[in-house]
């Protein structure tokens, strides 16, 4: 785990995701692609491993933990959704620094729900960072939707603040979640990576979660108000937006509006899939995920 600095002086933990044993790995090299992958609200960088695992492309792959997730530190205040790009971009430049002259090829944006739209918004940011983006139901909350649901409770973070925090221990969290949705519908290993990283760990043995639930809370409530939604024109790599099967209040919904609305965007459905994808199949999420870089890396011969 190495750490750098986001906007307001926040702390932002990174890793290197390695290929599996016996696989191909492109760290380190100066023409290979680098992958940076974005989580969503409430869990953090790790549970992109399996993912990563799947990727039969060589590619130098990171993940971060977006600021008040896993190891990183909180902010002070409301959280801001276009910090979120700060953070993305702050772990580039960190890895870009590392690497000195090593670091050359093309980069692709990879996220999930909140993190698909950190990475939209680190390319609004600092247009041209990404070759291409790869966006799992990206929460990128159209205007119309907005204005008609202002002032109306949010029913995610009411039920984040309701959140259980704290375990006695890592093995009663995990049983926990296993047991009820959302989470038992992960793969083990995605399940397994949350426990590592979306978890700290007490002086008593105990553990709770990184995330607390009244953060957790704020990110839901704000996530309309960022401004990717009006500026998503100013994206111009290509941009797939992945979206599972649609269901009430799921991202899901408004997935082919945000593909419309990119210059060079495709809406790619997974009916297969929820909301929570990456941690359900990532085998057929490295699949999609492997067909963006083919194309990136075939375009520069």
């Amino acid at each position: 785990m190495a750490f750098t600095t986001g906007s307001g002086g926040v702390e932002i933990a990174f890793e290197r995701l390695d290929a599996p044993a016996g696989s191909a790995s492109a760290a380190g090299s100066a023409s290979a692609a680098t992958v940076v992958f974005a989580h969503a609200t409430g869990f953090c960088g790790s549970v992109w491993r399996p993912v990563r695992e799947a990727l039969r492309t060589p590619v130098d792959a990171w993940t971060l933990d977006v600021r008040g997730h896993g190891r990183s530190g909180a902010p002070e205040g409301e959280f801001g959704w276009e910090d979120t790009a700060s953070d993305v971009l702050a772990v580039l430049d960190a890895v870009r620094g590392a690497a000195g002259d090593g670091f050359g090829g093309p980069v692709v944006g990879v996220g999930h729900s909140m993190g698909g739209a950190a990475v939209l918004l680190a390319e609004i940011a600092r247009p041209g960072t990404f070759a291409a983006i790869w966006a799992y139901e990206p929460i990128v909350i159209p205007a119309d939707i907005v204005a008609a649901t202002a002032g109306m409770p949010n029913p995610l973070a009411v039920g984040a603040r309701r959140r259980r925090a704290a375990f006695a221990s890592r093995a009663e969290a995990r049983a926990n979640y296993a047991s009820k949705p959302p989470m038992n519908t992960f793969v083990p290993a995605a399940l397994d990576a949350y426990i590592e990283g979306a978890m700290l760990d007490e002086p008593d043995g105990s553990a709770r979660l990184a995330c607390r639930p009244e953060v957790e809370a704020g990110i839901y409530q704000s996530g309309s108000q960022h401004s990717a939604w009006d500026r998503l024109g100013e994206v111009a790599c290509p941009v797939v937006v992945a979206a599972g099967r649609e269901e009430p209040f799921s991202p899901a919904t408004f997935a082919a509006r945000i593909a419309e609305r990119l210059p060079d965007g495709r809406l790619e459905r997974h009916d297969e899939l929820a909301h929570f994808g990456p941690m359900e199949r990532p085998a057929s999420v490295a699949a999609s995920i492997d067909a963006v870089l083919h194309t990136v890396l075939a375009e520069l011969g």
